[in-house]
């Protein structure tokens, strides 16, 4: 059984930075994609950024150059640094697990930004 949990979120000012931690537990050999999604209220999910097998990363366009998607191995987690926050990153942010084909998906861990 695959599980997914999601931890690190908080209430942070602008400017300030947050780690998002990612753990997923069972079949660590196949997982082939780990990605965070996020959705603010009123507004579809939208996918931030992932990180394929072979290390290979995407982000959307708004938080490049600001988050950071990375991959412990040996602890089966992914984390999201998020450095330069902004109000608009105000969301609940979800991490998507695919395994063997198959998405798993956290419960999500919120993440506030004040003015």
């Amino acid at each position: 059984q695959v599980q997914v949990m999601e931890s690190g979120g908080g209430l942070v000012q602008a400017g300030g930075s947050l780690r998002l931690s990612c753990a997923v537990s069972g079949r660590r050999s196949s997982i082939n994609v780990v990605a965070w999604h996020r959705q603010a209220p009123g507004k579809q999910r939208e996918l931030v950024a992932s990180i394929v097998g072979g290390g290979t990363t995407n982000y959307v366009d708004s938080v490049k150059d600001r988050f950071a998607i990375s991959r412990d191995y040996a602890k089966n987690t992914v984390y999201l640094q998020m450095n330069n926050l902004k109000p608009e990153d105000t969301a609940a942010y979800y991490c998507q697990s695919v395994v063997g084909g198959i998405d798993y998906w956290g419960q999500g861990t919120q993440v506030n930004v004040s003015s």
